[in-house]
């Protein structure tokens, strides 16, 4: 049961943090998804010591877990795009490759310095 209510209450924060990103998204009209809003402004409150850690580490290990069945939906949704993947293959796939190995330059290299530092 303490599990249970520990869960309910980290989904309920994400669900603060998803709600409060999307509204300043809307408010201060950036080019960037709520959701990714929502998680700078927790990551923040991480990093400040607002919000403590335990309030959504389970909720937060549940959808890690889980995060597989999550790309499901987006899969089968391409299943509708093929003609048009068909079509645009060089650009999508350059696209692909290319963000691929900039996240991949940006965090070896976060994570050489995090390293260094301790």
């Amino acid at each position: 049961m303490r599990r249970l209510v520990a869960l309910a209450g980290g989904m309920g924060v994400l669900l603060g943090f998803w709600v409060a990103g999307e509204a300043l998204v809307s408010v201060a009209r950036l080019p960037m998804p709520g959701g990714v809003a929502g998680m700078l402004l927790m990551a923040a409150a991480l990093k400040a010591g607002w919000l403590p850690l335990v309030w959504v580490r389970a909720a937060a290990e549940l959808l890690v877990r889980y995060m597989g069945l999550l790309f499901v939906p987006p899969g089968v949704g391409l299943m509708l795009y093929f003609d048009l993947i068909g079509r645009e293959w060089l650009p999508i796939t350059a696209a692909a490759v290319g963000s691929t190995m900039l996240v991949l330059l940006t965090v070896g290299g976060l994570m050489q310095r995090m390293e260094r530092r301790g």
